[in-house]
């Protein structure tokens, strides 16, 4: 089961999904975190990977004096889980619930109802 994360260390998840390449270092987290206007202290980055390492989502090899992340939960893993257990929580699992709720909300852009219309259409064909 993925565990939930908390705010930091989803901003710091997306830098890391984000990165085209395979490896992530450190500096990349920190400069996307201070571009995102996010900056954060060296320490706190630490334990936030730290943590990151543990719940699963990462895990770290150590190459001299740095070290190189790998994600081991990839963001759609990640946002399928999340919006399973939303579903679970708020809807009871519900999914027409949900998309009652965004198209009465008035929650959708036109072109977003659009493009979930053609979605339902295209899973209706499968």
């Amino acid at each position: 089961m993925v565990q939930q994360l908390s705010d930091a260390e989803l901003e710091i998840m997306k830098i890391v999904w984000g990165n085209p390449e395979e490896v992530t270092l450190f500096p990349y987290i920190m400069d996307g975190l201070a571009a995102k206007g996010k900056p954060c202290q060296k320490n706190t980055l630490i334990v936030l990977l730290s943590r990151l390492i543990n719940k699963g989502f990462l895990s770290a090899k150590k190459i001299g004096r740095r070290n190189e992340y790998t994600t081991l939960v990839s963001e759609t893993e990640y946002q399928t889980a999340q919006t399973k257990n939303f579903l679970d929580k708020i809807y009871e699992g519900n999914a027409s619930g949900l998309v009652s709720n965004l198209i009465l909300g008035d929650l959708l852009a036109d072109e977003e109802y659009e493009e979930l219309k053609k979605l339902l259409e295209k899973g209706r064909e499968k």
